[in-house]
């Protein structure tokens, strides 16, 4: 170790001629500051990134801003960081035969039906406390912080929705998603809509996390038996709700 740091190496640092990135945390305590700095004054090219806090390990402190940065120096860009990962209850819906439906109503009809849907469901959402993510086609992805108050907007839904002339579906499942400015991402987003897929023309439909998130709310619920979701592992309990 003494011999290492005896060593003098300062003047071979301008035959360097390889791509090099130097970091270095301003408080580092065990190689000062103005060693890194040195360091990129002398190689030919050299960037430098000085770094907040005061470890020497670049193990530990933030080695997010670590990573970024090295990934950056070695592809010219770094992917975003990561959402916040949270458990929630995601609600898919969807017109059933819209389509169909659009085709023999005509355009302007049909406009007039889908823009009473849509302010109908997002008038539920809000009174069960629901975050509307977006529309996929004919139909609506939100989330909420309470399956019991997801299962009664879903239930909502489908009832308003047969008052407007209209079978609408409702998928209801709960798992850990991401969750980005704009969006929700995550495979329970996926299970979500393919138990939206699998429910009959004015059902709502819920997995069994949902089932037992629910139980002693007053929401009574009827096994519907095992199916595969496409592109979902295993095989999955799924429940109607009486709407």
């Amino acid at each position: 170790m003494r011999a290492g740091f005896l060593r003098d190496v300062r003047a071979l640092l301008p035959t360097l001629a390889v791509p090099t990135l130097v970091l270095h945390r301003e408080g580092n305590r065990y190689i000062r500051v103005g060693a890194g700095r040195y360091l990129a004054e002398h190689i030919p090219g050299a960037t430098y990134v000085e770094l907040s806090g005061n470890d020497h390990l670049f193990f530990v402190d933030d080695t997010d801003a670590v990573l970024d940065n090295i990934e950056e120096f070695l592809t010219g860009s770094h992917q975003a960081p990561e959402g916040d990962v949270v458990t929630t209850t995601i609600l898919f819906t969807d017109i059933v035969a819209s389509t169909e439906q659009s085709a023999r109503m005509g355009h302007r009809k049909w406009t007039t039906l889908t823009d009473s849907h849509d302010a109908m469901i997002r008038a539920a959402l809000q009174r069960h406390r629901g975050r509307e993510v977006k529309t996929i086609g004919d139909g609506f992805l939100a989330t909420f912080d309470a399956s019991t108050r997801a299962v009664r907007a879903a239930m909502e839904i489908v009832a308003a929705a047969r008052g407007l002339g209209l079978d609408v579906r409702v998928g209801v499942h709960t798992g850990e998603v991401e969750v980005r400015a704009d969006d929700v991402v995550g495979l329970p987003v996926s299970i979500a809509k393919r138990i939206c897929d699998l429910a009959d023309p004015g059902e709502v439909l819920v997995s069994e996390a949902v089932k037992i998130l629910t139980v002693g709310s007053g929401i009574t619920v009827s096994e519907q038996g095992t199916h595969v979701l496409k592109g979902v592992p295993e095989t999955w309990r799924l429940f109607a709700v009486p709407s």
